[in-house]
């Protein structure tokens, strides 16, 4: 199956807490961060999801935030993904801002007024900010 979205990144379940309108699901990634996703109990059951099950997270890159330094007060954004950026791809309102974590990519479209406001440029460190409503998983 192939998908659109191009933020894929593998890992495995580490934990899962149980709610009665959203789960929260703990994923260990390959390149060593930790990624929470809030999913539906449902999709938890529906994709046999557990500790030790391999997923890969998905998010795509209108859902990602970019900031020069991690951010404190990290509720409601859980997920921080820190890198480097690669490259910018600026049309005429939004810029593609690709960065490389630790052990894989990911790319953020945000607005071309962001990339100047931020003074951002390939080399420059960011932090890929993510909420947990905007993860999804699939199962590998």
């Amino acid at each position: 199956m192939g998908l659109s979205i191009r933020n894929q990144l593998p890992g495995t379940i580490t934990a899962i807490t149980p709610g009665a309108a959203t789960a929260m699901v703990d994923v260990h990634l390959t390149g060593g961060q930790d990624l929470t996703a809030a999913i539906a109990p449902s999709a938890v059951e529906e994709l046999g999801l557990a500790e030790g099950t391999t997923v890969n997270a998905l998010v795509t890159a209108t859902h990602i935030s970019l900031a020069t330094s991690p951010i404190e007060d990290r509720l409601p954004l859980r997920n921080q993904l820190p890198g480097t950026i690669t490259g910018i791809a600026t049309g005429g309102a939004m810029a593609s801002v690709k960065i490389a974590v630790e052990g894989g990519a990911v790319t953020a479209a945000i607005t071309r007024d962001a990339t100047t406001d931020l003074d951002l440029s390939p080399g420059v460190p960011v932090v890929a900010l993510v909420e947990a409503t905007e993860v999804a998983l699939t199962t590998v």
